[in-house]
């Protein structure tokens, strides 16, 4: 229940404009409680506008806004990652049929096709009623709000939140840890999580955790749980994926792959591997990502 408001009247006496300020203080304060109580309900929107959605805030005001246009990734496209490809894709095959299906986390080396997956799954299924959700983190807290949107379509949803990593105490990891298994309510049984991230714990782990188990005079009283509670989040994930950084001949591969998607040529594209091994070394990865990011540097300079 929401605390009184307390009005901070100016003291007997003061000046008018003291007893001014006071009172338009007190009122800001007094609109700042009314509109918390009475924001206003998520509108419907129009579910034919696209099959991917944002969720969007401004204010007390959320909406859930099509994307118009999608990446056009197919997990053809996503080379060095095959079984997990294969775990994810069967996971959302399951989901889209209507079979039991886990929420998912793929966690790992930056750049390495974790979103891009997602995206993946979403352009094949989309046809058989799959359709995908993006929350930002900072949106999280309005997970169950969400919820109540989705639970009654007939459509299936991927809530879909990318880059997740969160800092102690922030509202959204017990909004998340609660929606995927922990609220009273049983979860609804046509949306699933997905979440990528570089932490495979989604939380800051430290040094001085590793000795937990070690008890102190200053101390708690029950250490252990500090590292319990660490992993608890990422425990409720049912399905975990983790990838990693590609070796040369992967990589090379994934070069050859964009440049002839882009129109390149085979010898040239053979002829582009010391530049495109270079490349690498400059950016300290070698990932799919830079491997795209190389593709369309060469291809814009050599076609003509």
């Amino acid at each position: 229940m929401a605390k009184p408001v307390v009005q901070r009247d100016a003291k007997p006496g003061a000046p008018p404009m003291d007893r001014l300020a006071a009172l338009l203080d007190h009122a800001e304060r007094v609109l700042s409680r009314l509109e918390l109580t009475l924001a206003p309900a998520t509108p419907e929107p129009d579910w034919q506008a696209g099959v991917a959605f944002r969720w969007r805030k401004r204010g007390q005001h959320a909406m859930l806004q099509p994307v118009r246009t999608l990446a056009p990734i197919q997990l053809a496209d996503l080379h060095g990652i095959d079984e997990q490809k294969r775990r994810i894709e069967r996971n959302t095959r399951q989901f889209v049929a209507g079979k039991p299906a886990n929420n998912v986390l793929l966690t790992g080396a930056r750049g390495t096709g974790k979103s891009s997956l997602v995206k993946a799954c979403l352009n094949k299924y989309a046809a058989r009623g799959l359709r995908l959700i993006e929350v930002d983190k900072a949106d999280l807290i309005d997970l169950p709000n969400l919820m109540d949107v989705l639970e009654s379509r007939p459509e299936r949803f991927i809530v879909f939140s990318d880059d997740l990593s969160f800092d102690e105490g922030e509202a959204g990891y017990k909004a998340l840890k609660s929606v995927l298994d922990g609220s009273i309510s049983a979860n609804a049984d046509n949306v699933l999580i997905y979440a990528t991230s570089n932490r495979r714990h989604l939380l800051p782990e430290y040094m001085h955790e590793n000795l937990s188990y070690q008890h102190t005079e200053s101390g708690e009283v029950h250490p252990g749980e500090v590292v319990e509670e660490k992993i608890s989040l990422s425990e409720r994930f049912g399905l975990w994926a983790s990838f990693y950084p590609f070796d040369q001949d992967h990589y090379l591969r994934i070069i050859d792959h964009w440049l002839q998607a882009f129109g390149i040529k085979p010898e040239q594209a053979q002829a582009a591997h010391a530049e495109a091994l270079v490349w690498a070394l400059e950016r300290g990865s070698r990932s799919g990502r830079v491997a795209m990011q190389f593709a369309r540097d060469f291809a814009g300079r050599k076609l003509r």
